[in-house]
């Protein structure tokens, strides 16, 4: 596994791994051993962050801090970073345990996307801030540059589009919970008064909200 892994990191990310301990944390669910990526997500996570919002500062130096929020939510969101991990790979290298596995978690937005987290984390650690930064400038750059202007997210244009028509701000309600507890699926409904409601699901309570939201944006044209 070891030698796998160093020559993915390698061929991957064009960095010979110094301890390749850290990759092979950062691919290991909790269902597999004790010693999962969540610690390494966490660092992940801010290191994804940091970066991203350097590079929206750069590139966008007349954009409003709102545009450039809507810009960095779309770039940092699950979603990206799941569809970041399959291009990577990562769903046929992550570790997890019998069960997860049978339950196919390695196909999941959630745990796709944590465990890209968890290798910009084992990134920063092995080979410092300047090759975390250089991976992601050129594996998200394709997304930042689809984003011919700032993208707005369902949930606020469903706000706004709500008290343009005079109607009640939108309501989100869990409607239930289901799955196993490493992969859960939300389902949420949200309405807006008597003009509409929608239902969607989603891998964490905030997808799922999301997916409503823009199901109901399409019932209210």
């Amino acid at each position: 596994m070891s030698d796998v892994l160093a020559r993915f990191v390698e061929e991957r990310f064009g960095h010979c791994p110094n301890e390749v301990g850290l990759f092979e944390q950062a691919l290991t669910h909790g269902s597999a051993a004790r010693r999962s990526y969540e610690r390494l997500e966490f660092l992940g996570d801010r290191v994804l962050g940091l970066v991203v919002a350097r590079w929206l500062y750069e590139r966008f130096p007349d954009e409003a801090e709102g545009q450039m929020s809507r810009r960095y939510n779309a770039l940092v969101a699950r979603e990206t970073c799941a569809e970041v991990g399959r291009s990577w790979g990562v769903p046929t290298l992550v570790r997890l345990g019998k069960q997860a596995r049978e339950d196919k978690a390695q196909l999941s937005d959630n745990v796709v996307g944590d465990v890209v987290e968890a290798l910009l984390g084992a990134m920063l650690l092995d080979g410092g801030f300047d090759l975390a930064e250089r991976v992601v400038r050129q594996t998200w750059a394709p997304y930042l540059q689809n984003q011919r202007k700032a993208p707005q997210h369902p949930k606020s244009l469903l706000q706004e589009v709500a008290a343009a028509r005079g109607l009640r701000a939108p309501l989100y309600e869990l409607v239930g919970q289901f799955g196993r507890h490493h992969a859960p699926t939300f389902r949420v409904k949200v309405s807006v008064g008597q003009a509409g409601e929608a239902e969607a699901e989603g891998a964490s309570k905030q997808e799922a909200e999301t997916s409503a939201a823009a199901a109901l944006l399409e019932q209210l044209g």
